[in-house]
């Protein structure tokens, strides 16, 4: 019989993000884990550097681009925290338009980390489905916002523009034809409301097939119970948050704890796992999607019956109206100067954090009342369960790094900023 052997090997580099950065050196006896060391490769961007040198405006669309699957949960963290130094009140309807919009962000991320995910673990199919769901979300984006990911809606004071009162509709072509196109835009006929409404009464249904496909799946179980187990001490004790730090069994949200924007008005609530396990984080984000498609709906139906202003009413931080500035030449060169010059922001500091789909996202910021950021720092929910993936690891098999690397849901965009 041959004996086991030690052995050092590279794993990867592979892409948790699109970019070939993560190389985790293990250490390994036999086929099992005794260490894993992460390496991150060329990604440093330096986004913290370059807010110092840029207006807090300017670096909106920065935020978009860290965990550049949760776009607009990134900007909503920015733009609280320098809504708190400079004291602006935000109007309740953009309150909401943020809160419907995180919870999209949420759908948008977990609907990503599923398909991967499956992926990785050999659901093939599961990528075809969650993409399906992810091009009606990115049409809600554009219709707002005119991107279908960095989106730089969120804006201090508010939101970029109110929601539109059309879609845009599908036109028949070679591959589509009259028929295919009717049923294409059936959803699309009336306002961006009624386009997430229709979503969201079918998502549910589409949440039950991915169910079907995986929960009491065999192979989707051996591959993910009883792997990775952190118990709730450890996972706070490594500073996990979100989903790893629920999964545990560590009832720990923000948006209930710490409630921001219009949290403490709407219904939902905490899924928390039992045993720790790669399952049990799983569960707890397929259950998250439900909840949010739950506020999503709430937002809604606010949206629907209150209209009102979507900025604040702060000259000093909020572009004038577009006609006025075409009417006035005082509003031009107050446009010209807050896009180019960007607004002054008095001396202090603050923190500001709020759920984004994969944890605690934070922006610590210090102004010394310039128009730029004194400094900044950027607290990524990824970092502390990319630094917790040796613990994980150890004592389990090569294939079960796989499945380890795809709970943690790491995007590096945010861990190596």
């Amino acid at each position: 019989m041959a004996e086991i052997k030690n052995y050092t090997m590279n794993f990867g580099p592979q892409h948790p993000a699109a970019h070939g950065v993560l190389r985790l050196v293990l250490e390994l006896d036999g086929e099992v884990v005794e260490r894993a060391d992460p390496h991150i490769g060329l990604l440093h961007r330096a986004t913290e550097k370059l807010a110092e040198h840029k207006t807090f405006l300017q670096s909106v669309p920065y935020m978009d681009r860290l965990d550049y699957v949760s776009m607009m949960v990134n900007e909503h963290a920015y733009v609280l925290a320098i809504e708190k130094l400079a004291g602006i009140e935000v109007p309740i309807r953009p309150q909401y338009i943020r809160v419907m919009f995180d919870e999209i962000t949420r759908i948008l991320n977990h609907l990503l980390w599923l398909g991967a995910s499956g992926i990785d673990l050999g659901a093939m199919t599961m990528f075809f489905y969650t993409f399906r769901e992810r091009e009606d979300l990115f049409d809600a984006y554009e219709a707002v916002s005119g991107a279908r990911m960095h989106a730089a809606y969120y804006r201090p004071g508010g939101v970029y523009r109110d929601l539109p009162d059309s879609m845009p509709q599908y036109r028949a072509s070679k591959i589509h034809n009259e028929a295919a196109i009717r049923k294409m835009n059936e959803d699309r006929q009336g306002s961006l409301l009624d386009f997430l409404e229709a979503f969201t009464n079918r998502f549910p249904g589409y949440v039950d097939e991915y169910e079907t496909l995986l929960t009491d799946n065999r192979i989707w179980k051996q591959r993910t119970v009883g792997i990775g187990v952190v118990s709730p001490e450890r996972a706070m004790a490594m500073g996990f948050s979100g989903p790893m730090l629920r999964g545990s069994g560590v009832e720990w949200d923000l948006r209930k704890k710490q409630p921001y924007e219009v949290y403490d008005r709407v219904d939902f609530d905490i899924p928390v796992g039992v045993e720790g396990d790669c399952y049990d984080r799983y569960l707890v984000r397929m259950e998250e999607m439900r909840q949010s498609n739950r506020i999503i709906k709430q937002c809604i139906d606010w949206l629907r019956k209150n209209p009102g202003p979507v900025m604040a009413d702060e000259s000093k931080f909020v572009p004038p109206k577009r006609e006025a500035m075409k009417q006035n030449m005082e509003e031009l060169i107050h446009h010209f100067k807050l896009f180019t010059e960007g607004f002054h922001v008095p001396a202090g500091e603050v923190y500001s954090a709020v759920e984004h789909p994969k944890g605690e996202f934070g922006i610590y910021l210090v102004s010394d009342g310039a128009n730029k950021p004194y400094r900044m720092k950027i607290r990524a929910p990824g970092f502390p369960h990319l630094a917790g993936l040796d613990e994980m690891v150890r004592g389990h098999m090569i294939a079960d790094v796989v499945a380890i690397i795809g709970t943690q849901d790491i995007v590096f965009g945010e861990i190596d900023r």
